[in-house]
């Protein structure tokens, strides 16, 4: 088992029965025209032409391939382990990408035996209670030690846990931790049940939107059977791992915040401190360029994330006179499609052949920093997810606003987080009687690219919130729950980084998660 880890011979994957799909699918991508991975271009909006475009849904690649062919590039893992239960079909053949059970598309652990001490990967399908509901997990473990933390990754909207593969093997060098990333219900290469949301009530429809996702995450903590937890999210991530820590209080060690999304009230929240409009909208994640912003580096005043702690402090107090500027509207035809919750993903689908040119005007720019071979695996697995059958996509319209502001903003409860009430149980000689503490404040961090289009300041003021919070709470503590209280919150910055800065600026990225890591390892020592 081990060494067919090591080995990057293909023919080691192949042979195993229940990956053949994996396999032969991967043989056809590889004999690929070579002048189709050359065409890969960076010149026009689209950059794949017609045919190159009909090439590639006529390969339909399936996602567990492409899934594969992206974890490949992480270190020192030639042969990531992946499971075929879900997205190892084509996409026409299978497009509800149902799951199957049969023992044989499990994938065996791989190990490896590396500069950073020997590791285990694995790659599983967590089922969970009901009719079609399972997480895609893939996780590492470190072998020289036994594991007593536990990070576990959630990405944003329509993506995969693939795209975390800069971070896994930095990230899985510290000693004591596992690491796990999750695809998000209906996203990803996890189980796509129907998504529905009965009620009509417009807070009960926004919670039970939240909860369709965190609900799924709460139940595979206790398969996994963890006691506790840091939780890292981005984007959209972000904005569930904020609603999980309110929902079910007690399990967290640390929050960590990686462009949220949903934190301030509107594209003026926090009293205009945010960019204007047309610099923070969910527009910029189509149309800006990863090869400028991981690049560009503005020095001083100039800087945007620099300005935005001065400029969220000054606006609550009242002193920008731009707060009351009018909001600039947004395009009919955009409201209407938001509204009618039709997502990014469904034209792709409508689109059927054009889907690979059209998913390459994103795909171009987001990976344009990345070496081509790279930038082609990404284009492939976000094609490959993009297609899949509509499901947890469709909770976008209940939880954001058009121009990605949310309905029910983080900055009015993202101070509760850390401080709900859990109860535990302790027994007497005849019953069990439950007793109601407050939890004591976990640290919270919040992570921006340099030049992130998404509401830097927000993440300010919501550190301001927080930190608020804190202060009121310890007026009246006694001197036991000011010691024990731990409680934090701050705002890093990755440097010449945009939105996706754990791919950006992975490098300085990792650094930095260690480091929260390391934190919480020694609270605990």
């Amino acid at each position: 088992m081990a060494s067919a880890a090591t080995n990057g011979d293909d023919n080691n994957f192949s042979s195993r029965p229940q990956q053949s799909p994996l396999a032969s699918q991967r043989a056809k991508q590889s004999n690929t025209p070579s002048e189709q991975n050359s065409k890969f271009r960076m010149g026009s909006y689209f950059t794949l032409s017609y045919k190159e475009g009909f090439s590639q849904w006529w390969a339909n690649i399936p996602a567990a391939v492409a899934e594969h062919t992206v974890l490949a590039y992480i270190p020192f893992l030639q042969q990531p382990p992946t499971h075929t239960h879900t997205g190892s079909a084509p996409p026409s053949d299978d497009p509800t990408m149902s799951v199957s059970e049969s023992a044989a598309e499990k994938a065996p652990p791989v190990k490896t035996d590396d500069p950073y001490g020997p590791r285990r990967w694995h790659s599983r399908l967590v089922k969970l209670s009901g009719k079609n509901r399972a997480l895609n997990e893939f996780s590492v473990e470190r072998l020289t030690e036994q594991h007593n933390h536990n990070l576990v990754m959630l990405h944003g909207y329509g993506a995969g846990l693939g795209f975390f593969y800069k971070n896994f093997e930095g990230l899985s060098r510290l000693p004591g931790w596992k690491i796990y990333a999750l695809d998000l219900l209906g996203m990803g290469r996890s189980s796509r049940p129907p998504f529905r949301i009965p009620n009509k009530d417009r807070q009960k429809s926004i919670m039970e939107a939240e909860n369709w996702f965190i609900d799924a995450l709460e139940e595979w903590r206790l398969e996994r059977k963890i006691d506790k937890f840091t939780l890292l999210g981005h984007s959209l991530g972000g904005y569930m791992a904020v609603a999980y820590a309110l929902k079910y209080p007690g399990h967290l060690n640390k929050l960590v915040l990686a462009s949220p999304v949903g934190v301030p009230e509107d594209p003026y929240a926090v009293n205009a401190a945010l960019p204007d409009p047309a610099e923070s909208t969910l527009a910029n994640e189509f149309t800006q360029d990863e090869q400028t912003v991981t690049t560009k580096s503005t020095p001083g005043d100039n800087n945007n994330f620099l300005n935005a702690r001065s400029k969220a402090q000054a606006n609550n107090s009242g002193d920008d006179a731009s707060s009351n500027a009018p909001r600039k509207p947004l395009p009919k035809w955009l409201t209407y499609l938001w509204d009618a919750n039709i997502s990014p993903f469904s034209l792709v689908r409508w689109t059927g052949p054009f889907g690979p040119r059209f998913v390459s005007g994103w795909t171009s720019r987001r990976f344009s920093h990345l070496p081509s071979n790279e930038a082609q695996a990404l284009h492939y697995y976000a094609y490959s997810l993009f297609r899949l059958r509509g499901s947890g996509e469709y909770a976008l319209a209940y939880i954001l606003a058009p121009g990605a502001f949310a309905r029910s903003p983080l900055i009015r409860r993202i101070h509760g987080v850390g401080r709900q009430p859990i109860a535990s149980a302790s027994s007497s000689s005849s019953s069990i009687q439950a007793e109601t503490k407050r939890e004591n404040g976990i640290p919270i961090v919040f992570m921006y690219g340099e030049n992130d289009w998404m509401d830097i300041a927000g993440g300010y003021a919501a550190t301001q919130k927080i930190l608020e919070e804190k202060e009121r709470l310890l007026k009246s503590a006694d001197e036991d729950e000011r010691r024990n209280d731990n409680g934090s919150a701050k705002c890093i910055m990755i440097k010449k980084a945009g939105h996706h800065l754990y791919l950006d600026g992975w490098e300085d990225f990792n650094e930095v998660m260690r480091e929260e890591m390391a934190e919480v390892s020694g609270k605990s020592s």
